[in-house]
């Protein structure tokens, strides 16, 4: 069994309702089929039911994956309303919203908000930003996360042969104390939906324990006490190297009395250069498999595909999804 077959199973025992907002790209459709046939999640895809259908080249592709058409929707006017109070403030109008909501991404992002879906993906055509920017506006941050921020699952080779999170990897650049202690939580409840463990978290530094002074490593410290006010029963370090929060020989002679009894499973790095510079050579040089970015610190989940992504790959990206929607159904006693 590997970690991904573990997530999957998260997600076929709860089947949670997932929607695909780009019908109208083949491997969307092929990878929506596949995850269908596989019982991993109830699935659906915004798009043209004539388009889907001609991608899909099944006869039974609608009895296996529902196809929400915009333009023919009877949800549209609801979603479109409901896009209207929402944004109102912002100088929306009921006809701009009506025209903002026929954006499939928009229309997807509508579906999860109004819990007509509990996850939805996008991105496989549309930019990061279209993507990130819609699920902020409409989907929302989550009541306990301060940022919307991003994580890479980490599958290690031997001889650590496990699965961490590096975050955050791929969306802020240089984030504040609060922000920084707003994605270790996240990431910590990351990891426990994604492999059912006990994170133990790592605020990673080029100094562990004061063997440095900077503003950088204030700015950590900080973060590490705002993040143990939070959560005082999490195990979390700080400010920590990564040779020391990964082998407990350097660990005992860098930070002896740490809170880490075992390896850190949980990597928060301080900025976006050193997580995604990390998370690349831990890929490249390091042999790791990088699964993600996937985000956390949304409302309900939501994730980004890269333009370049395969079929496999938004099958992989259903499952995780699929996870976090399970762990969140859970968590609400769905």
């Amino acid at each position: 069994m590997t970690i991904i077959d573990d997530i999957t199973a998260l997600s076929r025992a709860a089947l949670p309702r997932i929607v695909l907002a780009e019908g109208d790209d083949r491997r969307v459709v092929e990878a929506a089929l596949k995850a269908a046939k596989e019982g991993v999640a109830e699935i659906s895809v915004v798009g043209e039911l004539e388009t889907f259908l001609r991608l899909a080249g099944d006869v039974d592709a609608q009895d296996l994956v529902t196809v929400h058409d915009v333009t023919a929707s009877d949800r549209l006017e609801d979603y479109a309303e409901a896009y209207y109070q929402l944004r109102r403030e912002k100088g929306a109008t009921r006809d701009t919203a009506l025209a903002a909501i026929r954006d499939p991404l928009a229309f997807a992002a509508m579906m999860v908000r109004e819990g007509d879906a509990d996850g939805m993906i996008g991105g496989a055509v549309a930019t990061t930003a279209h993507m990130v920017r819609t699920a902020l506006q409409i989907i929302g941050r989550a009541p306990d996360a301060d940022i919307v921020s991003s994580f890479f699952l980490m599958l290690l080779p031997e001889p650590h042969e496990r699965s961490v999170v590096f975050a955050d990897c791929a969306l802020v650049i240089t984030p504040t104390a609060e922000e920084l202690a707003s994605i270790a939580l996240s990431s910590a409840a990351s990891f426990k939906a994604m492999t059912g463990e006990t994170p133990r978290v790592a605020m990673l530094s080029f100094s562990t324990k004061g063997s440095a002074a900077h503003e950088t490593i204030d700015r950590i410290n900080r973060a590490v006490s705002i993040a143990k006010a939070t959560a005082p029963d999490l195990v979390l370090e700080g400010e920590i190297q990564f040779d020391a929060a990964i082998d407990r020989g350097i660990r005992q002679k860098k930070a002896p009395g740490s809170v880490l009894d075992e390896s850190a499973n949980v990597f928060i790095f301080p900025n976006l250069d050193a997580g995604n510079i990390g998370y690349k050579i831990a890929e490249r040089i390091g042999g790791a498999i990088a699964l993600g970015p996937i985000l956390q610190g949304l409302a309900k989940p939501a994730n980004d595909l890269s333009r370049g992504c395969s079929v496999d790959d938004i099958r992989q990206m259903i499952a995780i999804t699929g996870a976090q929607a399970a762990a969140r159904m859970s968590a609400s006693g769905r």
